[in-house]
């Protein structure tokens, strides 16, 4: 019979092992879930805050950029013949600028 009751006692504190041991894991996802939660709140609002900076810079640079452009288109307006001097300049200079590199392109592939 003694047996009987070191067996049951066993029994027991086993189970009051578990359930401790229950309490405990229940304790941790708990807390695994608080800190997730906290962690994903955090990105959030970080990715929300980087997403409003670069939506400020982008208006503000879209602003500008119509600015200049409404700058440029006034200046052509005013002055034709400049413009037109300018663009054919800039022109020119691409074109001499292509043969250059092209010409040099060439030669560099006889030395091979």
């Amino acid at each position: 019979m003694a047996d009987n009751v070191s067996i049951d006692d066993m029994r027991k504190e086993f189970e009051r092992q578990l359930a401790d041991l229950k309490k405990e894991v229940g304790a941790i996802n708990k807390s695994l879930a608080d800190r997730g939660a906290d962690a994903y709140e955090k990105a959030r609002d970080a990715a929300g805050d980087t997403y409003g900076r670069v939506k400020e810079q982008a208006s503000g640079s879209l602003r500008q950029a119509r600015q200049q452009a409404q700058l440029v288109s006034d200046t052509v307006r005013e002055n034709p013949g400049t413009a037109a001097t300018v663009l054919s300049s800039a022109g020119i200079v691409g074109f001499l600028l292509g043969l250059v590199v092209g010409a040099t392109m060439v030669g560099d592939s006889r030395r091979w």
